[in-house]
Formats: C-alpha cells, structure tokens, sequence
C-alpha cells in the first residue's frame, strides 16, 4: 500500500481513492506542476490533504471562499491534523500568531485568500516555512477568460518565485479549454500537465422548461421529486417570496442571501445541513464550499450568467452518486432580462468613481491610507447616506475588485474569540482581588480548553445560556476583562466586510484599464450568449451541450435529459437522427422547399424522416413559409 494511500485510510478511512484522485496525488509526488480538473463533488480537496500529510512541511492553500477554509480547518482538526486558516476580519495579532504557529507548531495546513499573499508581513514569514506545496483552489480565477476572474490571483507566480522547488496543484470544477491554458501560464508551470476527470456526471438529468407560469412548475416539481432541494434564484427579495409561498402549502421551506446577519446565515445553513429544513431558496451567495452529499434537486427560475455558474450550482445535487435532478425554468422575459443585468454590470466609470469615494468617505479613509486594512461595510447605509442605489454600489464595487483595488466578502467572520493574555499565576491573583469576576473566569476556563495558548472560539449566547443570563450581560463581562487586559477579546463581525489592497487613490489618481473592462465585458456577453443558447436549444442533449462548452467534444447522449426523452419518442438512433436531421438543414437552408420534394431528396425511410421534420417543427427549428414550403427558424 502506497504511503498516499495509508494517510486517505488512517485520516479518511478510506481504502482507494476516486477516479483520477491517485494520479493526481502521484503526479505533484514527482514533483510536477499539475492542473486537476474534477467535476463538483469530485473530491478535489484529498488530493493536496493526502499529498501533504505523507510528507514533511505544510501544505498552502489559496482560496478565495472563506466558508470553505473554515469547514475544511474544522473538519481537519476534527481528525486532529493541524490547520489554520487566515481571512478578512482576522486582527493583526491573530494573524501573526497563526502565522508563528505554522513556523514553529508543525502545521500542516494553511489556508489563505489570495490578497494575503501581498501583505509583507506573510511574504517575510513565508521564507521560514517549510512548504510542501502549493495548492490552488478554485484555478480558474486567475484567468481572464474564467467567469469569475480575481486580479489577485496573479500574485500566486510572485510566490512561486521565492519557492521555485516546489510543486503547484490548480484545482478547478469548471473550465474552458482556453481557461486550462491560462491557468497554467499564469502560474508559471514548469510544463503543461493536465490531469481530467470527464465533467460528465451520468447520475445527474438536466432539464429545461419553458413556461410563463415559473410558480406552478415550481409546485410541480417540488411535489413530484422528494428529498432535499436548492432552488436558485438573482435576488434577495424573491427568496423570501418563494420561501414564504412553500411554507403557506406546508412544504418545508425556508430562504437564504448574503444581505442576511452572519448569525442568521449560519444557523439557517446549519438547519438545512442537518435536514430540519428540505427546500433552500436562495442567491448564489449560498453554496460555496458547502459540502452535502444527498441534495436530490436543483431548481433555477432565473437565468445564470454563464454555463459555469449553471454547471457549478446544477452540480450541488447528486454529489452522493445517486439519481438527481437540475431544472432550468425559463420564460420568454428572461431572454431581455439576461441582457439588462449585462447592462447594469457595467456601470459608467463616472460612476464607479463617485462610488470608490463615497466607500472612503464612509470609512472615513484618508488618501494615501486603508491598504491591508478591513473595514465592515454597510451596503445599505452607504446607499442611504450618500443618496446611491445599491445596484450600482454592488456592480461598482465588482469593477474596483476586477481593478485590484479592493475585494469585498460578505463571509464576515462571525465569531466571537478569546484567548488570557496573562499567565496562571497573575490570573489567580487578579480573581482573588475581584472576586466579582471569580466566578465567570472560572467559567470561561471549564468550558473552553487551550485557552491560555491561542485565540479560541467562543459564543456569547451559550455562555449566557450557561450562566442563566443574557447575552448582553456576558459581553459586558468578556470587555471589563478586556479593560484590565486579562483577555484579549475580539467581538464577531455582523457585516460583509472591506479589504483594501492599495492605499486610497486622490481622485486623478483612480484610473482604469478601458481596454482591459471592454474585453471583460465582451466575454461577460459571449458567456451569456453561450447560456441563452442552452436555454433555447432543443435538438442537442443536455449534457453533451455543457461539455462541449469545456471542451469534451466526443460523449454520448446522456438518454434521460427533456432534448434526449423527446427524441427517444421518435424511435430513431442518435446516428439516424443526427444524419437527417443535418440533411433536412442543409436542403432547407439553400432553398425552401415542399415536403415530398425533401422526403425524395433524403434517402432515408420516409417514415423516420417525417418523425424528424415533426420534431423539428414541435421544437421551432423549422416552419412554413408564405408559399407553403419547408424553411429553417433562422431566429
């Protein structure tokens, strides 16, 4: 048994890895640079956790999803492997410490937002570590052709340089073969080294349906799948809507975005994780990095911007392997509405200015000050207080994070830490002399352990419960302890939060890249385009549609899909269907003509040659014109 596999046994308690998973791990072990392309679900996180506790060093991690760094730091330390994480909202302090740990403690694992990797502080630290490897998640972020480009994802290849030995593992679930290439360009690969899993996920049916009644088909479906459910849709008022329209007929139900308290998210993702709640009506901002397996359906009523986003969100059902099911309802708005939301993603500059202002101004940030800085941020009281509307501060703020600028996180960090910041002997002494607070220190070091040695998570409400006491009380108590400096304690955040990356610019000094925005917005428009066509097309499987996007071009039809289940009707092979069909385009796209006249042309069986002109008027890719005569729907 390889050393690989004996940690995935002893850690995981599994004895073999997945498809691809082990050529992944044995690939970085010779210390070659590797791309892994692995669909959602494909268990892209073992083969760097795997690689990097068989060997000496730490492992880092640079991601972008500060949800995903916390549930992977817990569920390792669950295991009792040594990880950290460092992300917005963390003090300095903190962040030196958890740093001097990975130095000195025998970490194994740190994980890390790609803007960290700029802050001089790491970089001077970097040097005394011993790293294993690199490890990049979510890879397409560095490419410019990736749905999802971040700039500062380019500071990965500035790491690389002071670790020019070690290997580079990019991770990603979605992209083009243009994206593959400049993933590994941009992370300055020694050689290109791809290792692929098919996207293809055989026990996931894809459907689109085309209604102008969404609220109907969502009872339907709802009604007809059992099992857990995550319906998607573009903004955070209708998720109540739908929420609170399930729960009115008894469906368990209940709603989820990002402009919800820290608090609030959590514990509804938590009642949902734990099957107290079966339906998730939601934004995107719900999903990332959440890791549950028997999600039986996936519901879209709004358009995603881009095959990506759609393939990514469609893949969070069936990640246990079992049947599911991804439904994209559309209606004939949706086609206008795709184009609006491209429209309002890209403010004029003016107006991005006036929105970079008002931010600092919010902040109270002087020129030249704030880089490396967090700021919690009110989205909503800056509309209010500077008289802006809060689309435009959202997409404004997307421009400046594309400009590298700042980056923006509504994963605030949302608990509360602690950690005595004096020795034993000095903290019995202080509980003597007061012993008003004898009592609630004894408390805080009977329920939290290692509290002496490092910031530890606490909650304010179950040490109220506790004491039988509110919460308020408890808050007071932890400050007046701050006050005399027995503890360092650092309250949780409730809002999104701010990280500059540079100083604030004076105005003249705020300057943006024209060409760089107008390519980003014409491959924004080429991704929506790429969507519109799978929403409307109806004579190509649904799943071969999406893998032809990233590239996989030779793959079967998947048999189940609503293109697949209506040609299955016609009683025709895929080799019959796909021949006439290309006949009776190219005959009628050159001239119109009668149908006996195409029924001789073709030499197939005129009855299966009906079938497909049926299917194809059924489906509107063909009509009549004004002589009667056969014609291809060019609209």
């Amino acid at each position: 048994m390889s050393k690989f596999r004996e940690v995935l046994l002893k850690y995981w308690g599994y004895s073999k890895f997945r498809e691809m998973q082990e050529e992944i791990v044995e690939s970085i072990a010779q210390g070659k640079d590797t791309l892994g392309l692995l669909p959602t679900g494909g268990g892209k996180s073992i083969t760097f956790q795997t690689f990097s506790m068989a060997n000496l060093g730490v492992c880092l991690v640079i991601t972008p999803l500060i949800a995903l760094m916390k549930d992977q730091v817990e569920n390792l330390q669950k295991r009792k492997v040594k990880a950290v994480a460092i992300y917005s909202g963390m003090t300095k302090i903190e962040i030196e410490r958890a740093l001097d740990n990975v130095i000195y403690g025998d970490y194994k694992f740190l994980y890390l937002s790609p803007e960290r990797l700029q802050n001089f502080y790491f970089q001077e630290k970097l040097v005394h570590m011993k790293v294993n490897l690199i490890a990049v998640d979510e890879a397409h972020c560095i490419s410019q052709w990736g749905y999802d480009f971040r700039p500062s994802y380019l500071e990965i290849a500035k790491i690389r340089e002071k670790l020019p030995d070690i290997p580079i593992l990019a991770l990603t679930a979605t992209a083009t073969p243009k994206v593959v290439d400049d993933i590994q360009e941009k992370l300055l690969f020694k050689e290109k080294n791809v290792l692929q899993k098919s996207f293809e996920r055989k026990n996931l049916v894809y459907y689109v349906i085309n209604t102008e009644d969404k609220q109907k088909q969502l009872f339907k479906l709802v009604t007809k799948i059992e099992g857990c459910a995550v319906i998607y849709v573009r903004n955070r008022r209708k998720t109540k809507e739908y929420a609170m329209l399930l729960q009115k007929y008894n469906i368990s139900a209940d709603y989820y975005h990002a402009g919800l308290d820290a608090q609030t998210r959590a514990f509804k993702q938590s009642e949902w994780q734990k099957d107290n709640i079966r339906i998730m009506v939601c934004t995107n901002a719900f999903g990332m990095g959440i890791d549950k397996s028997d999600v039986r359906l996936v519901i879209h009523l709004d358009l995603p911007d881009s095959p990506e986003a759609y393939f990514q969100e469609a893949g969070r059902a069936g990640r246990d392997g079992k049947k599911a099911w991804a439904f994209l309802v559309t209606n004939s708005a949706d086609k206008a509405q795709a184009k609006r939301n491209i429209t309002t993603a890209f403010p004029e500059l003016k107006k991005v200015k006036e929105v970079y202002n008002a931010i600092c101004n919010y902040l109270q940030i002087p020129i030249g000050a704030g880089k490396d800085l967090d700021y919690p941020f009110d989205i909503f009281e800056l509309a209010k207080n500077f008289k802006l509307d809060v689309l435009s501060i959202y997409n404004s703020i997307k421009i400046l994070e594309a400009s590298n600028m700042l980056t923006y996180s509504e994963e605030a960090n949302n608990v509360s830490r602690i950690m005595i910041s004096v020795n034993r002997d000095d903290l019995y002494k202080f509980q003597v002399e007061n012993e008003m607070l004898d009592n609630f220190i004894k408390m805080l070091l009977r329920t939290y352990t290692g509290i002496f040695n490092d910031y530890i998570n606490i909650s304010e409400e179950y040490l109220a419960k506790k004491a039988n006491t509110k919460s308020e009380t408890i808050i007071e108590l932890l400050k007046t302890l701050a006050k005399y400096k027995i503890i360092s304690y650092i309250p949780r955040i409730n809002k999104p939060l701010i990280h500059f990356t540079a100083e604030r610019l004076e105005d003249r000094g705020i300057v943006f890249d024209i060409k760089e925005l107008n390519e980003r917005k014409e491959r924004t428009l080429s991704r929506m385009e790429a969507m519109l066509n799978y929403a409307t097309s109806n004579n190509k499987c649904r799943s071969q549609q999406l893998l032809a996007y990233f590239g996989e071009i030779d793959t079967q039809r998947c048999g189940a899909c609503d293109v697949c289940l209506r040609r299955n009707e016609l009683g025709l092979s895929k080799y019959e269907f796909d021949i006439i069909l290309e006949e009776i385009k190219e005959i009628v796209n050159f001239e119109p003509c009668l149908l006996n006249d195409l029924v001789e042309k073709i030499k197939f069986d005129e009855n299966k040659i009906i079938k497909v002109v049926q299917w194809l008027f059924e489906n509107k890719k063909m009509i009549y014109d004004k002589e009667n005569k056969l014609k291809w729907n060019k609209e």
